[in-house]
């Protein structure tokens, strides 16, 4: 493999891909089948804002190799599940090696399943994140370009927290807004810049 002057990685099977997901195994299988793309439903978006506010502090390879785990203890996120879970519950996640056990996170997470079920009589979880999705998404074209913060995701954590989300702070909004395909921050020359759906290759919007 041999990195390109924008810094994407000309990989063995010929794709440009950025370093983070340029070798083979679960970091380039995210980044060519996940990253980036519209996820369906209140518990996917759930399960996505969750997982970004785990991963405060740490990288998202660690995430992702507990991602099974986090499934399985958060019944697949299901957000009355999770917001039904008491005192009992928390205690039995801070012992469970698998997942990240931040007893702060873990409650926040069960705090935010309830929120969530709040915003259930004003539009919903899915329809508040995309609402804070811009007119025109970045081209970066070397990852030094790529922000790491926007006015939307300033916006969408300060709607958040006064909604009573925890763990949803800027940085980590502007993640899941990355995740999720609000924006686009895929390298211009990536075979996967504007394969959301979301947004054209220049930027633009296209749905």
């Amino acid at each position: 493999m041999a990195e390109t002057a924008a810094g994407t990685v000309l990989c063995e099977d010929g794709l440009l891909r950025p370093v983070w997901g340029s070798e083979p195994g679960m970091m380039r299988d995210y980044y060519d089948t996940e990253w980036g793309m519209p996820v369906d439903g209140e518990n996917a978006h759930f399960e996505r804002l969750s997982l970004e506010g785990f991963q405060s502090g740490l990288s998202w390879s660690i995430i992702l190799r507990k991602r099974p785990a986090f499934r399985e203890v958060f019944c697949d996120f299901d957000v009355d599940t999770v917001a039904a879970f008491g005192d009992e519950d928390v205690e039995r996640l801070v012992v469970d090696a698998r997942i990240v056990r931040n007893r702060a996170k873990i409650e926040a997470t069960i705090g935010n399943a309830r929120a969530t079920q709040e915003l259930r009589d004003d539009g919903g979880l899915v329809e508040l994140l995309w609402s804070f999705r811009p007119d025109t998404t970045p081209r970066p074209v070397t990852f030094a370009d790529v922000p790491t913060v926007s006015a939307e995701s300033t916006a969408m954590s300060k709607e958040l927290r006064r909604r009573g989300f925890r763990f949803v702070g800027p940085t980590t909004m502007f993640a899941l807004m990355e995740a999720v395909g609000i924006v686009d921050t895929h390298l211009v020359d990536s075979f996967r810049r504007g394969s959301s759906g979301v947004w054209a290759p220049d930027g633009t919007p296209v749905a």
